[in-house]
């Protein structure tokens, strides 16, 4: 892999084009395009979108959400944690570190990370460190959570 450089995507219609060349995989998956054109405002707004670019071309994605710790079900003590969604990497690309540069960046606000993976994609997951939580299945949406803990941190036994 060459120097990667994980950097926030700028919320505007140049962004929205380079979406167009990734496609989603799984029924269950909402695209990235709609939430981006839900948030365009202004071309300097802070967005929840981060990605690496190879030239031009943006190869990698995903969207990085803050939660507040009054809505969290997954870590004790409650506290704010980052919900990772939507990663994907080109399917030129993948298999070259670039999902593993997208998590470590994740990870390096050293908050707790809570993502639901895509179908198959399990196995990615571990090999980055994420493990099933364990919450209130009432609360599940059919997500089949997975979370990282940075040291220190519990989650929470919910039955």
């Amino acid at each position: 892999m060459e120097h990667s450089k994980v950097e926030n995507l700028l919320v505007n219609y140049k962004t929205l084009e380079k979406f167009k060349r990734f496609k989603e995989y799984g029924n269950q998956e909402l695209t990235m395009m709609e939430d981006l054109q839900n948030n365009i405002i202004e071309n300097d707004s802070k967005s929840p979108f981060y990605g690496i670019y190879h030239g031009n071309n943006l190869i990698a994605r995903m969207s990085l959400y803050e939660v507040n710790q009054e809505y969290d079900y997954y870590f004790e003590p409650s506290q704010d944690y980052l919900t990772l969604w939507k990663l994907e990497v080109l399917p030129d690309y993948q298999g070259k570190g670039y999902g593993k540069a997208m998590v470590d960046f994740a990870k390096s606000f050293n908050l707790p990370i809570k993502t639901s993976p895509r179908i198959n994609s399990h196995g990615f997951w571990e090999k980055m460190g994420f493990i099933k939580a364990h919450y209130d299945m009432e609360r599940d949406l059919g997500e089949n959570p997975l979370i990282w803990l940075p040291e220190g941190v519990q989650e929470k036994e919910l039955n």
